[in-house]
């Protein structure tokens, strides 16, 4: 066994974004997650070869998947976004940076 160990990370507050605002970055967040439920939940799916859209639907599918998350965020989201923005203030020491 050897002795090697990582230093520890300095206890200093971290700066998520300085553009935007922790409900933003949350927001974004929530919508990517979304999108990649989406993503395979659609990948689950067996398509029928003569209903489905061949070559063009598959290249496109991420797409989709990627813009119904961002809906889904826009709308009223999963829930999960408070909770991601909470730990986002937490982290940069209890301040929204004043946004």
């Amino acid at each position: 066994m050897s002795d090697i160990s990582l230093p520890s990370l300095p206890s200093r507050p971290v700066v998520i974004s300085q553009d935007k605002s922790p409900a933003a970055v949350a927001r974004d967040f929530e919508g990517v997650f979304a999108g990649q439920m989406m993503k395979l939940m659609m990948e689950s799916v067996e398509l029928d070869e003569q209903t489905s859209g061949g070559h063009g639907e598959e290249m496109f599918r991420g797409v989709l998947a990627e813009q119904m998350g961002n809906q889904i965020a826009k709308g009223r989201g999963l829930g999960i976004a408070s909770a991601v923005e909470a730990q986002i203030i937490r982290l940069q020491g209890g301040t929204d940076n004043g946004q």
